[in-house]
């Protein structure tokens, strides 16, 4: 039986799967932060890793991306999006870095 009902609790089971997963990620990443445990090194990367997968948990369960052939090009605009504003924002960090050297 495949109706609108079943339909709509899986979409429901799908959200309640991403919250509890990027809800698990956000407290991983503050616990590792709060009780250090690691060197700061490590619990920065630690941190950049769990960041990773939060990005490939909201992808995958609440922008609905994935590597299916009719998500891909949802994929690539968001990654050629996300291009863009890598540049603006080191084109933008290298410019106030530039005025700060020569105003000290």
């Amino acid at each position: 039986m495949s109706g609108p009902h079943n339909s709509r609790r899986d979409e429901i089971r799908s959200y309640v799967t991403g919250y509890s997963l990027a809800l698990a990620l956000t407290c991983a990443a503050f616990a590792s932060v709060h009780w250090r445990g690691f060197t700061p090194t490590t619990t920065l990367c630690i941190v950049f890793g769990l960041a990773l997968l939060q990005i490939v948990v909201h992808f995958r369960y609440f922008l609905h991306i994935s590597l299916r052939r009719s998500a891909r090009d949802d994929l690539l605009l968001i990654l050629f999006s996300t291009l863009i504003v890598i540049l603006m924002v080191s084109g933008t960090l290298v410019v106030l870095f530039n005025l700060r050297e020569r105003m000290m």
